[in-house]
């Protein structure tokens, strides 16, 4: 085989050779009869092949890779499959020989994805994936491809032939399906599609709809016509006929399963869960079964449920719900059969439409399809599990379980002890088998309902161990083949079990694990397979190696280490012996770890990286390498490399010829050494020579290629298992030596010789042990799936702990946490009374550290201790300070990068819209009003904008002289006559004044309309294009002419802000003065108006405080002290401070001063008036003239400010307000330069919709031109077909259509009713010499002497048998020609009707076309011309666009005139109107009054009805029954009086007493201002002498002296604490040394 040898090199002879013995697995992909009795299916690289009644399997070998599509056909005995590689191939082979028949290639470049035989005839359908998507039809038996279609991008789900007409063939997509005609004529065969149109979702079915030639037109005056989406979405080509719009994409149902029946008709299932019946035929579609409603479903699932439920409850299971089922179908006699995800086996009794439903069967499992036998006698269920289920129509019964597989890849396989007669292997999801190895039966098998990972049996019992994901070990018994059970499990930790290894001699069971732990137990079950320590090895395990010294009881497992920091790999070795097994509390310590001294470690680096190696007992080392693809091959040394081991390098390194990471295997006898690798070969090499002995590509590289093999324990046998690709392959030697079979025979019965005893021993203790039971008490939910009995041996599951009494379950807790909660518990109960007083001694020096701390609160600053000297653990605080170091940079930057993405993101925005702006956009506002105004924001034109404009005007300047030297021309030629010229010129003139027909008012706002093209003349593209660039630079020039605009009164908003703010300076002074307190209106820009304030942050914006640095800190507190050294050097002036305590400051006297102003009243004012002099009366009244003088100037001064003030205010208003006038002009400005911006885009919107209608019109003139080019090809091609009857006369041809009328039936339509075949008997045989030979085997029995009349010559007989034999061959070669003939004439008749077909849409394309022409040319000459009209007064009712088709042009003097006697119609209207109106007026006046009387009227009767029920009150009848009513009213008022009287004495009273309270006040107030006026004199006394004093300190110098103090001062307190820091660290070095010597004098010297 040249599967495995490597490019470019050739591979040595192998010396023996391996072949397949058996192969089991299970693919659900692919399942098919080959005979009524044999079933296959593809697994892997083979197709296996399983006989129902033997259940015996063969398997045919794909030998270029794994098998890709697969197909069988049962009417011929014979499989079709692809195989899985580049440039694939189709394989035919027979069954039962397996012999190839032929090989089919295409033009598949990938792969095959479907396979389809036909049942009559020898034609098989194919279909590739990417990138061809190519449906092929072959002749297989003459190796010939018939024809082939192209459907890129359709990705198929099923296709299937027609039974009973081979020419019809059902393609099925994910929601799409097509029924493909094969059209024959003579040897040609072509393919013919025809789409079938499924329903939506919703079960309608809506016809198809022509988008590329749409049934109805309208044509838009305005708009243009209405165009197909094609040509809108610009398409040209077969894109264009194809095109759907998103909108337009109906969602269809989704096909999941097929099947013809006799009549051609198609059943199909969908996933929404429709049944639809398609007419093959005529392409037709109708629904069998509608969706059912949701109630309907709910109570069929309902009843499913309860009966599911009641059964699983007698089986102990639970019940799996399943929705949303989709179908498989298979068709019979009876009717139909239909299965999906529920399990539920359903018949339909189908008649036209109606149908009737049954349940056939329910298996509980999810049915992927249903295949009837070749007979129809039996009915396949295959499952996605796994399980195939068979049942049987005539029967009616329950479906039978036909195959027990399971559809999870095979995971690991190992042989039971003695390994020649069982095999055991376990898949992923945690199923164990147990095979016959002679022929691979599957004797048992048992579901652990769990993940595993790995799978290894005992030599020295029949046990089997298999480890989980959970880190769990289960442990089988297999001393019944057809019964194995699980007798133990051990949970040793949470890591996943990577490998199991058992040493040769079953003592132990070596587990590796994840995170470096391996794990050594006891292998033998009379232990209870003890867990007797782990070991944990510093770096990750990539391989481990066990070899057994049988004569020494020694054990040597060698470790193979993946060494990140160097590309080397690194070997651990060390020996186990029975010590461990004897004296285990010796060798491990308290947490089950082995000490290390249990036993000896070797540690070797090797040169190169492995994947895997192997150990013999030699010491030798092979290893596969990972970097190159050989073996390597060492000799390790005896002595211990552990303390410093050199790098060993290769002794030799042979070539491997494989690719990709692989393993090594060696056999029992250490003869044989496996190489396995991704590429699926398996190398098996001499060890003596390692040349290579035999190869085997037994799995491939897609599957993932070989994940295990192992050796059998005699050698005859290996088994090689796949990662994906579900097969398990057992090879055995086909060729090999004599004495290396002897050798390996030897060594197998010598092993068997020592084991022989244990094994009996050791499997009777397994037999008598219990099925063990997951334990039913257990709280935790983590195990749902183990189901078993609990063994007797094993140990309790429920243990208390001692510390808190809580009880914890040990059946769900790891081996190693039960040693560590038993190390636990044993230190909590040895060492409690330490451990209390631990506590007790923590918690006093807690409290002395305490109260140190809180003295340290106390003591003065410069006594105090640092926080940190309190701190008894340094290193918990420096740890937690660099984690909060960590965390804070991972913050920072975290922050720093949010903070670069925003600054990103902010100089994006800002460069879009601010930085590519040459006018950036701002407002200005009103002062008091609500109007703003905004500006035109414009982008700096680009070099290519300006040079596309600058060619336009050149183009347009050339246009301009060109035309008006034609008209010069003209005038030449045809000199008109004076008055007609002046007529010309005065119409011309009006023209370019008049804005009507320019369509615009640009030119009285900035824009040059001149150099426009006239709206009449745009009837080219280029004149168009050219247009819009005109318009464009017009709105940019009105747009720039508004911006001056807004830029003058934008600057003059500033001056009037800056006017405003100096006057209001003066206003503030003005209020100052008169000391008010009144707001001052403070005009300034908003945001809007100075949008640049957007790009910087003032700090006022900014809420967080400022973070600053130490050096930022020291730098404000040394700027902050020089300031006030200046602030108090400026102040420390004796003649300021006199003058400002004299004089206020100022020299002279100020008028704005005067209302400071106070004259000091005489100093004899406190006494009472009295006691006052005459001289001092008179000072008192001149005293009273100044104040009153000064009163009367501070008045007059304060009426002075105030006019002042409102002069101020009102110049502030009135310029403010004119502002406002001026921006309001500027908004009407801008209205308007927006009403002209509208017009220049209405007409640029305009030519472009003008040019959009062009280009799809030309879009779709292309398209249509396309399309008759296409339509040509197809008609020459149909010719081509016609030319072969062009030389046959015309009676020729009409006895060619009697004979085709006359043929003879089909024999395919005739069915034998007898037959439980649907389709008849479908023999798969239409060759002529075939029925010919079947003939002249008829006429044999015929030909006979037997049937010679008596008295006939024999010489007569034979002459006329031969005669008869010629008329025969005669007929049947007659009949034979006439079937050609007729299927001929059919073909012919087909090309015909779509000859007039085509023609009949040739012409519609050119009437197409014609009709395209015109209405382009249409317009191109009608123009959309925009006018500018006056607005009226009239409204519309509607807001569409009217219809001017009819409207005319008139004169505005016309309109004028109607205007003016629409007018005085309408005044004399108005007056007549008014004059109705005031007669009117009076009318309702007087029927007002008239009401109004009448209102009185009524409320007069009202009023006399009230006194008349009036209700008599106590006072009424006080008035009543008093006789002196007015005296006692007389009376009752005095009283009233005379208490009002005596509140008043009251009143008067107490006033007196609160104000002899003020005066005493006043008087205290008085005292104290003269003690107040004492003490300011004293003061200003201390104040000079502290002056004086401040000099003669100065002048003293005695600041420098204080700072030496100080300093000194400073420097013996950094003495101080340095020499306390010194003492502390030397008494820890102190405690440090003690503490280390006090462990020097307890540690003993280790055991050796």
């Amino acid at each position: 085989m040249a599967a495995g040898s490597g490019p470019g090199r050739e591979l040595p002879a192998e010396e023996a050779a391996l072949e397949v013995s058996w192969v089991q697995g299970f693919s659900n992909k692919s399942f098919g009869f080959i005979n009524n009795q044999t079933v296959c299916y593809p697994c892997g690289n083979y197709i296996l092949f399983l006989d129902i009644e033997t259940k015996k399997t063969t398997a045919l070998q794909c030998q270029t890779g794994p098998v890709g599509a697969f197909a069988a056909n049962a009417s011929s005995e014979v499989v079709a499959f692809s195989n899985q590689k580049l440039n694939p191939i189709i394989y035919i082979h027979h069954f039962p020989e397996l012999n190839k028949l032929t090989e089919l290639k295409g033009s598949a470049q990938l792969d095959y994805t479907l396979l389809a035989f036909s049942f009559t005839g020898p034609y098989l359908a194919s279909y590739s994936s990417i990138p061809e998507f190519i449906l092929s039809v072959w002749n297989w038996q003459e190796n010939i491809l018939l024809c082939s279609e192209s459907q890129p991008g359709i990705t198929a789900t099923s296709l299937s032939f027609n039974p009973m007409n081979w020419q019809q063939l059902c393609f099925v997509g994910e929601s799409s399906v097509t029924i493909w005609h094969i059209e024959r004529i003579e040897d040609e065969h072509h393919l013919k599609r025809n789409p079938v149109e499924l329903p939506d979702e919703q079960g309608s079915i809506s016809p198809h709809e022509d988008l590329f030639f749409p049934v109805s037109r309208s044509d838009d005056p305005y708009h243009g016509p209405d165009l197909p989406v094609s040509a809108i979405a610009g398409l040209v080509g077969d894109e264009a006929e194809t095109f759907v719009p998103r909108n337009s994409v109906k969602t269809s149902v989704h096909p999941t399963a097929h099947c013809w029946t006799a009549t051609s008709e198609i059943y199909m299932s969908c996933k929404e869960g429709y049944i639809l019946a398609i007419d093959a035929d005529k392409h037709r579609v109708s629904i069998l079964q509608p969706k059912p409603p949701p109630e309907y479903m709910q109570k069929i699932s309902d009843v499913v449920s309860y009966v599911r439920r009641e059964v699983q409850k007698k089986k102990g299971g639970e019940l799996n719900d399943r929705q949303n089922p989709i179908f498989s179908m298979a068709f019979c006699n009876e009717g139909l059969y239909a299965a999906g995800r529920d399990g539920i086996l359903l018949f339909y009794h189908i008649k036209d439409l109606q149908y009737e439903m049954k349940v056939c069967a329910d298996i509980s499992q999810s049915i992927s399809s249903l295949i009837f036998s070749p007979d129809y006698a039996s009915l396949l269920l295959v499952t996605d599990q796994g399980p195939v289920y068979s049942y049987k129509p005539a029967h009616s019964g329950e479906a039978v379980k036909l195959l027990d597989t399971c559809s999870s890849c095979f995971l690991a396989a190992d042989f039971l002890t003695p390994g020649n007669k069982y095999c055991v292997s376990v898949t992923i999801s945690g199923e164990v088998q147990v095979w016959l190895l002679e022929d691979g039966t599957c004797l048992s098998k048992l579901n652990l309902d769990i993940e595993a990972t790995a799978m290894a049996c005992c030599p020295s019992s029949n046990s089997v161990a298999v480890g989980t994901k959970r880190g769990q070990i289960y442990f089988l018994d297999v001393t019944k083949a057809e019964a194995p059970r699980v007798v133990h499990r051990i949970f040793l930790s949470n890591f996943p079990v990577l490998s199991l290894h058992y040493d040769q001699s079953g003592q132990f069971l070596i587990a590796r694990t994840t995170e470096g732990h391996v794990f050594i137990l006891d292998a033998r079950p009379s232990k209870l397979f003890q867990v007797l320590g782990y070991i944990v090895l510093a770096d990750e395990v990539l391989d481990l190696s066990v070899v057994s010294d049988l004569k020494n009881d020694l054990v040597e497992v060698m470790v193979l280490l993946n060494v990140a920091e160097v590309q080397r790999a690194r070997l651990e070795i060390f020996c186990l012996s029975s010590a461990i097994t004897t004296d285990n509390d010796k060798c491990v310590n308290d947490q089950g770890m082995f000490n290390a001294s249990a036993f000896k470690k070797k540690q070797y680096e090797l040169d190169y990286p492995l994947s895997s190696a192997v150990k013999l007992k030699d010491n030798t080392v092979y290893g596969f390498c990972t970097c190159a693809p050989f073996i390597c091959k060492y000799h390790l040394s005896e002595e211990n490399m552990l303390e410093d081991p050199p790098v060993f390098s290769s002794e030799k390194r042979i070539p491997s010829n494989q690719f990709g990471s692989g393993f090594l295997c060696v056999s029992p006898n250490s003869q044989w050494l496996a190489a396995a690798a991704k590429d699926g070969v398996l190398f098996i090499y001499n060890i003596s020579t390692m040349d290579i002995l035999a190869r085997k590509h037994c799995h491939s590289y897609q599957g993932g290629g070989i994940r295990s093999m192992i050796f059998s324990l005699d050698g005859n046998f290996i088994l090689v298992n796949d990662e994906n690709d579900g097969a398990l392959v057992c090879l055995k030697w086909k060729k090999i030596k004599k004495t290396e079979v002897e050798e390996a025979a030897f060594y197998w019965q010598s092993l068997l010789d020592i084991l022989n005893k244990s094994t009996s021993n050791e499997n009777a203790v397994l037999k008598s042990m219990a099925e063990w039971q997951f334990d039913p008490g257990s709280t935790s939910k983590s195990l749902p799936e183990e189901k078993f009995k609990e063994a007797p041996l094993k140990s309790s599951s429920v243990d208390v702990t001692e510390e808190d009494g809580n009880i914890t379950n040990t059946n769900d807790m790891t081996w190693i946490g039960q040693k560590i909660q038993k190390v636990i518990r044993e230190e909590t109960q040895r060492f409690s009374n330490q451990k209390q007083e631990l506590q007790m001694g923590i918690k006093k020096l807690r409290q002395t550290i305490q109260q140190m701390m809180h003295e340290n609160e106390q003591v003065p600053d410069i006594e105090k201790l640092e926080h940190q000297e309190f701190n008894l653990d340094m290193e918990e605080q420096e740890r937690l300070q660099a984690e909060a170091e960590q965390e804070v940079a991972r913050a920072r930057k975290e922050i720093e990068m949010e903070n670069l993405s925003n600054c990103y993101l902010q100089d994006f925005i800002k460069y879009e819209c601010w930085d590519a702006l040459c006018v950036k956009g701002r407002a200005v506002k009103c002062f008091h009003m609500d109007c703003e105004v905004k500006n035109y924001p414009l982008e700096e034109r680009s070099k290519e904008e300006l040079e596309t404009l600058e060619k336009v005007l050149r183009l347009k300047d050339t246009e301009t002289a060109d035309l008006k030297v034609q008209k010069e021309d003209l005038e030449t030629e045809t000199v008109l006559p004076e008055e007609e010229g002046k007529k010309e010129a005065k119409a011309v003139a009006d023209d370019g004044e008049s804005f009507c027909l320019i369509g615009s008012l640009s030119s009285q706002y900035g824009g040059d309309t001149s150099i426009l093209y006239h709206q009449c003349d745009l009837h080219t593209k280029e004149q168009r294009v050219n247009q819009i660039v005109l318009l464009k630079d017009i709105i940019y020039k009105v747009k720039t002419a508004f911006n001056k605009e807004f830029d003058i009164v934008a600057q003059q908003k500033e001056q009037e802000i800056a006017r405003v703010k100096e006057r209001n300076l003066r206003i503030r002074e003005i209020l100052e003065q008169l000391d008010l307190q009144v707001e001052v209106w403070e005009p300034a820009l908003t945001d809007d108006e100075m949008p640049e304030r957007a790009l910087t942050v003032q700090d006022s914006e900014i809420k967080a405080e400022k973070y600053l640095t130490q050096e930022e800190k020291e730098r404000a507190e040394m700027l902050a002290k020089l300031e006030m050294e200046k602030r108090l050097a400026a102040t420390d002036d004796d003649r300021l401070r006199a003058l400002d305590d004299m004089m206020g400051g100022v020299l002279e006297v100020r008028k704005e001063d005067i209302l400071k102003m106070n004259i000091p009243p005489p100093p004899f004012i406190s006494k009472p008036e009295d006691l006052w002099s005459d001289e001092e009366k008179k000072i008192f009244g001149e005293y009273e003239k100044k104040v009153k003088e000064l009163n009367e100037e501070k008045e007059e001064y304060k009426k002075t400010l105030e006019n002042e003030w409102k002069k101020l205010e009102a110049s502030i208003h009135e310029t403010t307000q004119n502002f406002d006038e001026t921006v309001c002009k500027l908004s009407e400005r801008k209205v308007k330069s927006e009403m002209v911006i509208y017009q220049e885009e209405l007409k640029i919107v305009s030519l472009t919709c003008a040019l959009l209608l062009d280009e799809e019109l030309d879009t779709r003139e292309a398209g249509l031109h396309n399309c008759l080019i296409k339509k040509k090809k197809e008609k020459t091609l149909e010719r081509h077909f016609r030319k072969q009857f062009a030389d046959t006369p015309d009676d020729a041809l009409e006895e060619l259509y009697r004979l085709y009328t006359h043929r003879p039936k089909s024999p395919r339509t005739e069915m034998l009713l007898d037959t439980p075949n649907p389709y008849g008997n479908c023999s798969g045989s239409e060759d002529y010499e075939d029925a010919l030979n079947l003939l002249m085997k008829a006429m044999d029995e015929l030909d006979s002497p037997e049937h010679m009349p008596e008295g006939l010559e024999q010489s007569i007989w034979k002459n006329f048998c031969l005669a008869r034999r010629k008329k025969m061959e005669s007929e049947e070669l007659v009949k034979r020609k006439a079937l050609t003939l007729a299927e001929i004439q059919a073909f012919f008749q087909r090309r015909m009707d779509e000859n007039e077909k085509m023609k009949s849409q040739i012409e519609n394309i050119f009437n197409e076309l014609t009709w395209l022409q015109e209405k382009k040319m249409k317009l191109q000459q009608n123009l959309t011309v925009q006018f500018v009209l006056k607005q009226g007064q009239v409204e519309l009712e509607n807001t569409e666009i009217p219809d001017y088709s009819d409207a005319i042009l008139i004169k505005k003097s016309v309109v004028e005139e109607l205007n003016c006697s629409i007018s005085t119609q309408g005044e004399k209207k108005i007056a007549a109107i008014i004059e109705f109106k005031d007669f009117s007026r009076g009318i309702r006046r007087l029927e007002w009054e008239h009401k109004k009387m009448r209102m009185q009227i009524e409320d007069l009767k009202e009023k006399a009805r009230d006194i008349v029920i009036l209700p008599i009150s106590k006072d009424c009848q006080l008035f009543l029954t008093v006789q002196n009513y007015g005296s006692h009213i007389a009376q009752h008022i005095a009283g009233m009086e005379e208490t009002l009287r005596f509140m008043d004495k009251l009143h008067e009273k107490n006033v007196k007493n609160h104000r002899k309270k003020i005066r005493e006040l006043k008087k205290s107030i008085r005292l104290k201002e003269e003690a107040n006026y004492e003490l300011s004199l004293q003061l200003k006394e201390m104040l000079v002498s502290v002056s004086e004093r401040r000099h003669i300190f100065e002048a003293a110098d005695t600041r420098d002296i204080s700072e030496k103090i100080a300093k000194q001062r400073y420097q013996e307190i950094l003495k101080q604490k340095n020499l306390r820091d010194l003492i502390k660290e030397q008494k820890e070095e102190f405690a440090s040394l003690q503490s280390e010597l006090e462990i020097l004098r307890t540690r003993t010297p280790p055991h050796i």
